[in-house]
């Protein structure tokens, strides 16, 4: 579920598009966000609501990024830089990584890409959080500082003069680097899709796994059962794994690990920056 409102620069009350005010709640990293109404904060922003909407572009004319599996590099939740040989990608690409200079050293660019219709999608990730995740008002103000120096640019002919941007931290269907990743997320379950052997007629597989150990010489890891759902009998509600279940082991180089993501259910956080509106988005992932 995807929702939209215009956001300003101080914790007031926010819009939906239909009108109706709301006190976002989001639940990042296990905390819940919430901006305080108060009566006359209600009062106010009634009154202004007919011209805070008109401000707001229809959500439909949004460009939305491809829905397709992420991929190692993809531009999105795959990490990585496209640029689709837009002329001014790379002169943005500069830009985002000089802005992000001014904040933590613990943040930096999981993904960029450009698209022809103007739109810049950034995604930040943050190695002191647990999931990667930026808080919403690290976003906030990464968004802000950005867009202002896009625009600075745009006024000189440099860059066009009206891109949209929209920065969001990973979402669920983040993919991890190979071995890069794996001691950063050792403690938390992990979807697997592995070969068992280099034969290219072996099917690829696919398991709910914990990170036993990594052994750097040989290049491999090995990989034990992780106590979800997934591995658990069907049909003994309640019960955990079992003993056999808890001893097995499995050991695969890293090179036959296709695809590594999290087993998480994370709320994405979003922002989305037009030339003439700023929307928040919340996007619940499964």
């Amino acid at each position: 579920m995807c929702t939209f409102s215009p956001l300003s620069s101080s914790p007031s009350p926010m819009f939906s598009l239909a009108g109706q005010i709301s006190a976002p709640k989001l639940k990042l990293d296990h905390r819940e966000i919430t901006l305080e109404i108060t009566q006359d904060t209600r009062e106010d922003s009634a009154n202004n609501q007919d011209d805070s909407n008109e401000e707001v572009e229809p959500i439909d004319s949004w460009e939305e990024e491809d829905d397709a599996e992420p991929e190692v590099g993809d531009g999105g939740d795959g990490g990585g830089v496209v640029l689709k040989n837009c002329p001014w990608g790379q002169q943005a690409l500069a830009i985002c990584r000089e802005v992000l200079l001014q904040f933590a050293n613990d943040m930096e660019l999981y993904s960029f890409k450009t698209s022809f219709r103007g739109y810049i999608y950034v995604r930040l990730d943050k190695f002191s959080n647990e999931y990667g995740c930026p808080s919403m008002e690290e976003i906030e103000s990464f968004s802000r500082q950005y867009k202002k120096r896009l625009d600075e640019v745009g006024a000189t002919g440099e860059i066009p003069d009206d891109l949209a941007l929209e920065v969001s931290s990973p979402g669920a269907d983040r993919l991890l680097r190979v071995p890069d990743d794996l001691s950063r997320f050792k403690d938390m379950p992990m979807v697997v899709s592995y070969m068992e052997d280099s034969d290219a007629k072996c099917s690829e597989k696919t398991g709910v796994y914990f990170l036993d150990s990594i052994e750097t010489e040989s290049g491999s890891c090995v990989w034990k059962m992780a106590d979800v759902k997934e591995n658990r009998n069907p049909s003994a509600k309640g019960r955990t794994m079992s003993r056999k279940q808890k001893d097995w082991r499995l050991k695969l180089p890293n090179a036959n690990v296709k695809r590594l993501g999290l087993n998480l259910m994370v709320q994405q956080v979003i922002y989305i920056m037009c030339p003439e509106s700023l929307f928040l988005q919340y996007k619940d992932e499964e």
